[in-house]
């Protein structure tokens, strides 16, 4: 006995030893059977990543696993995934295994793992899954055991958590099954079987864009008779579950050469007004289970003929519902008297031939009672649309009675009767004659809320009149915000803003009392990301895109940034997310501003580029209160008095709507009125009254001056212009860029009459009526900033100068040259001084050689000139004169 336990022993080692080696034998002959079937029979691309045989787990029989199976389509598909998985497994005879390459294997049980597959015909007609080669000769009567492959006798079979996908560009169909887990048994093999199967999964079916079904999801469970030589698939015993609504079904599906002979009955088992409620997406029917109802609903349905690339099945289908009512249970209403009959026919065979038809569709919550008729035609093409609406609906009511997910609740009252004809093609054209609208509409205590808008709408009232081909707004009452407005006009194209993506067009006249434009505003999150401002906190502004209108503004306050706009009237183009502003008006800054041009946010930065005309804005007002009116002209602040100008401006517009001052570019022409200057918040003013003794900026004549600059890269040019101080003018020009750093030159005619007391004297002495009205250019040259000015004048060096002149003219007139000597010396004291510049030195004019003088004379006179030299370049002062030896010096 021990003997034989022994033995026993050895052979189930061996045994065991064997079968742990078959697989590492065996793995490569499975391999070269799965490649030799695809190179033979498949015009695919096949690849896996491995290829594993199991003789133990699966003992007695043997178990083919396959790891990441794709099939890649050839043209006209080519580098498209057909199907994919990510594991398959095979079980068979472990028998099997020991057959030739060229003998066919029998399959029992085909398990997939994650498969994948997609079928797509496209505009041409070509299908991606015929990939199976075509045999070079015909075999009469099949030989299974000559043939190369598999055979599937299948005891069980399974998909788990697939997917398949069916795409047909030619009849516009998209057909989705996700989330299929699905196993059935039955023989293949034999001509005729039977196939028990079990199936779940959601369900999407779309036609010509049109969703009919969205992930709802379904049940099978079907008894199927196989007539394989006849390729005909009977169903018996049958029931289906869409979301949860039971059908019951009998009938055939049949393969024949021109496509599919369908003949298919159904109808609801039950007639509870439950069953129709179950037909809506669980996401929008939530807790169905516990919903109360009365009433009955009956569905059914016939569905027989041919599916071809011509033809589609004749369709009778039928859905009716009387006197039924449902309650929620967490909710406070009812929606009851619930009428419901429509109708699905084709009898053609054509599918253009579709129709649907809601005979009936009525409902009552409260005391408001809805009720509507719409017929649809040519659905899979440009649909014909019939509807007939007539009801009351308080829109607070629908959340109350269905347990709707709403990102804003609805409030306000519905009133209409509209009948209305129209096909999708004018909606999407603006084919308006085509279009025809009877009836009127009336909301009351509406909120309106959209991605497209920063503030919920508040509609107190809303008057509409539908006529052939567009809508009259009669009466339109809102608030937003912290605005308030009123409107009528026309609208072109109403029924294409609310069925497709059309914009809203119409024209429009709005009035308001006040009027935020950022309370219209749409906020830009993205545009933040990508922008190159500085504050990228904050998020920037949109023209609303839904919007291609012409409005008519008159409006009290408009509040536009930190400015608030009175009496605003003109016109308002709206499109493409660019605004067009057209003789608008306002008054501002006590006095009127005209704009004309356009904002656009169309792209990632929000530009500008208006023509502002402007008549008597007050400038201190108005340069403190508008910040690039204070960029350009910074020194204007200090003015009292009135300002005209037009400005030519375009840039790009901040995340607040407000210029953005370094992009902007431009050029104005400005008219000054004033009479007085305040220098006390002026670090400049100040700074060249200290320099210049002899000027008194409260004396300064401002009237009627006029000066053009231009802008760009933020920086400003200011053409010169002139201004008067008394009998001096003033030339002013130069450049300042947006941070405030300058460079001006300002020069001072002055007349030498204001240069100190000697060099009146020297003018007194030389008693000459050209000399008497002499003047010379004094240059001030100003840089740093405007609050921190660096002022170099020329002063000292152009009274040197002078003085130089005047004591070489009394020197000529001392030796009798004349007067030809004066009008001389005069001449190049004027040529002199009109190129002299802050770092330039005085040149006196050449001597004339004096060969008639004596000694004695040149002696004197040579005395004469040092005494007044050292009184004016700093010898003995004396005091009467303190303060024009002062300025002298600076």
């Amino acid at each position: 006995m021990k003997k034989f336990l022994k033995i026993i022993g050895v052979v189930l080692l061996l045994f065991i030893a064997i079968l742990i080696a078959i697989p590492f034998i065996l793995e490569s002959k499975v391999d070269t059977i799965v490649q030799n079937y695809a190179d033979n029979n498949l015009d695919a691309d096949l690849t896996f990543d491995d290829i594993s045989l199991s003789l133990i787990s699966s003992f007695p029989k043997a178990e083919v696993n396959v790891d990441n199976l794709k099939i890649i389509n050839r043209a006209p598909f080519e580098g498209e995934t057909l199907a994919t998985a990510k594991s398959l497994s095979f079980e068979m005879g472990m028998m099997q295994l020991l057959n030739g390459t060229d003998e066919p294997i029998e399959v029992n049980e085909i398990i997939a793992n994650e498969l994948l597959l997609v079928l797509k015909t496209n505009k041409t007609g070509a299908v991606n899954y015929d990939i199976v080669k075509e045999s070079e000769t015909v075999a009469t009567t099949p030989d299974t055991e000559s043939s190369t492959g598999f055979s599937f006798d299948i005891d069980n079979y399974e998909l788990n958590n697939s997917a398949f996908t069916y795409i047909d560009d030619i009849s516009k169909i998209n057909f989705y099954l996700t989330e299929i887990n699905h196993n059935g048994k039955g023989i293949f093999s034999g001509g005729k079987s039977e196939l028990d199967t079990n199936t779940e999964a959601n369900i999407t079916f779309a036609m010509d864009s049109t969703e009919y079904l969205s992930n709802n999801s379904i049940k099978l469970d079907a008894l199927i008779d196989l007539d394989l030589e006849q390729q005909k698939y009977t169903f018996k015993e049958n029931k289906a579950y869409i979301n949860a609504l039971g059908l019951e079904f009998d009938g055939f599906v049949q393969l024949v050469e021109a496509g599919q002979q369908i003949d298919i009955s159904f109808k609801n088992p039950e007639a509870s007004f439950k069953d129709f409620l179950a037909v809506i997406p669980k996401a929008y029917a939530k807790n169905i289970e516990n919903v109360s109802t009365t009433g009955n609903f009956n569905v059914n349905g016939i569905v027989k003929g041919l599916v071809s690339e011509e033809t589609i099945p004749t369709l009778d289908i039928n859905l009716n519902s009387k006197n039924a009512s449902f309650k929620f249970p967490d909710l406070p209403k009812s929606i009851r008297n619930i009428s419901i009959d429509v109708a699905v026919n084709n009898t053609t065979g054509n599918v253009d031939d579709t129709t649907v038809d809601i005979n009936t569709l009525n409902f009552q919550i409260d005391e408001d009672v809805f009720k509507s008729e719409i017929h649809l035609k040519n659905i899979t093409k440009n649909m014909l649309i019939d509807a007939d609406v007539d009801g009351v609906l308080n829109l607070a009511n629908i959340s109350k009675a269905y347990p709707i997910e709403l990102n804003n609740e609805l409030s306000g009252i519905l009133k209409g009767r509209i009948k209305t004809s129209f096909d999708m093609n004018a909606i999407e054209t603006n084919a308006y004659q085509r279009i025809k609208n009877d009836g009127s509409v009336s909301l009351t205590d509406f909120i309106f809320s959209s991605e497209d808008i920063v503030n919920p709408i508040q509609i107190n009232k809303a008057d509409l009149t539908f006529n052939a081909g567009n809508v009259s707004l009669n009466n339109f009452e809102a608030l937003t915000g912290t605005s308030d407005f009123s409107a009528n006009g026309t609208i072109n194209n109403l029924l294409g803003f609310l069925l497709s993506d059309k914009k809203l067009e119409g024209n429009f006249k709005l009035n308001s009392n006040k009027f935020v434009l950022s309370d219209f505003m749409i906020e830009n999150e993205t545009a933040t990301e990508t922008s190159n401002k500085t504050t990228s906190d904050a998020e920037s502004l949109k023209i609303p895109d839904f919007l291609d209108c012409t409005i008519a503004v008159d409006a009290k306050t408009v509040v536009y940034d930190n400015l608030n706009l009175n009496n605003v009237k003109g016109q308002l183009i709206i499109k493409d997310q660019n605004a067009n502003l057209k003789n608008m008006t306002t008054d501002i800054f006590k006095g009127q501003l005209g704009i004309s041009g356009n904002v656009s946010t169309k792209n990632e930065n929000p530009s500008f580029d208006v023509n502002l005309d402007i008549k008597n804005f007050d400038i201190a007002q108005s340069f403190n209160d508008l910040e690039m009116l204070n960029a350009i002209a910074p020194i204007a602040k200090v003015l009292k008095g009135k300002l005209n100008t037009t400005i030519n401006v375009n840039g790009l517009l901040d995340t607040s709507f407000s210029p953005d001052l370094n992009s902007i570019s431009g050029n104005a022409l400005a008219e000054i009125l004033t009479d007085k200057v305040d220098t006390s918040n002026s670090p400049l003013l100040a700074g060249l009254d200290s320099k210049l003794d002899f000027l008194d900026f409260n004396s300064i004549d401002l009237n009627d001056i006029t000066t053009n600059l231009s802008f760009e890269n933020g920086n400003v040019s200011v053409k010169p212009f002139t201004l008067n101080y008394k009998d001096i003018p003033i030339e002013v020009g130069g450049t300042h860029s947006f941070s405030n750093t300058m460079n001006y030159n300002v020069v001072f005619k002055v007349p030498a009459k204001y240069l100190g007391s000697e060099v009146n004297r020297l003018i007194g002495k030389i008693n000459d009526n050209e000399v008497n009205s002499l003047t010379i250019p004094v240059t001030a040259n100003i840089g740093g900033t405007f609050s921190s000015p660096n002022i170099r004048t020329d002063l000292t060096s152009g009274v040197t100068n002078l003085t130089k002149q005047l004591i070489e003219i009394e020197k000529q007139k001392l030796i009798g040259k004349g007067k030809d000597k004066v009008k001389d010396l005069l001449s190049g004291l004027t040529s002199a001084a009109s190129t002299t510049r802050t770092d330039s030195t005085s040149t006196s004019t050449p001597l004339t050689k004096a060969d008639s003088l004596k000694q004695a004379n040149k002696d004197k006179l040579k005395e004469g000139v040092g005494n007044i030299l050292g009184g004016l370049l700093g010898g003995k002062k004396k005091k009467d004169n303190q303060k024009a030896t002062d300025s002298t010096k600076n």
